[in-house]
């Protein structure tokens, strides 16, 4: 089975960078499970798995336009010390969740200084292009629940939990590793 639009697709992945440095794998651990087409993942790698099969191995560099982006210096601010209520220690490289026009961002502290606080809502591998070694483990269909919700169930995919806090379109989402992740993609 080729993977095509709404197939399921199981794979094992090295995420590096430019210096050869790995951001991100799954060696060791569950493979990744996705949903083809739906935004499950960055666009360059879904075009990329495109027609692929079960059982291949293949690289694929990937440009920041199809990743997470080109980096926008404008999403750096300096913002007042007194916004972050509450808490006491902030520091470089610190990640909290700023609500701004577009909803919530994730934004990373850059600078600490007396009275202000730098941070940047661009996406760590943002202006990034990202190396992936990828091997495809599995390719099937999805179940109508899996279509419905637009991921994947179960080991490797999403998991429903009782106490999971449902958001806009009704489905709780959990995502598994960074890598690859569109973490801005639409529902």
């Amino acid at each position: 089975m080729k993977i095509s639009q709404d197939k399921v697709v199981v794979m094992h992945y090295t995420l590096k960078n430019d210096a050869g440095v790995v951001l991100d794998s799954s060696a060791g651990g569950e493979p990744l499970a996705y949903l083809q087409g739906n935004g499950n993942i960055i666009p360059g790698l879904e075009s990329a798995l495109e027609g692929r099969t079960a059982g291949e191995k293949l690289k694929v560099s990937i440009q920041p336009a199809d990743g997470y982006g080109v980096r926008e210096e404008k999403l750096v601010q300096a913002v007042p010390r007194a916004a972050f209520k509450g808490v006491d220690q902030i520091a470089p490289g610190m990640q909290f969740h700023a609500q701004g026009p577009e909803g919530a961002r994730l934004v990373t502290v850059t600078k600490v200084d007396k009275d202000t606080v730098t941070v940047d809502a661009n996406h760590p591998l943002a202006g990034q292009t990202l190396h992936f070694e990828v091997e495809i483990a599995e390719v099937r269909e999805a179940s109508s629940e899996e279509l419905e919700h637009g991921h994947v169930h179960g080991a490797g995919g999403h998991h429903h939990d009782e106490h999971e806090h449902d958001d806009d379109d009704g489905h709780g989402h959990e995502h598994g590793p960074d890598c690859g992740h569109d973490h801005g993609h639409k529902h």
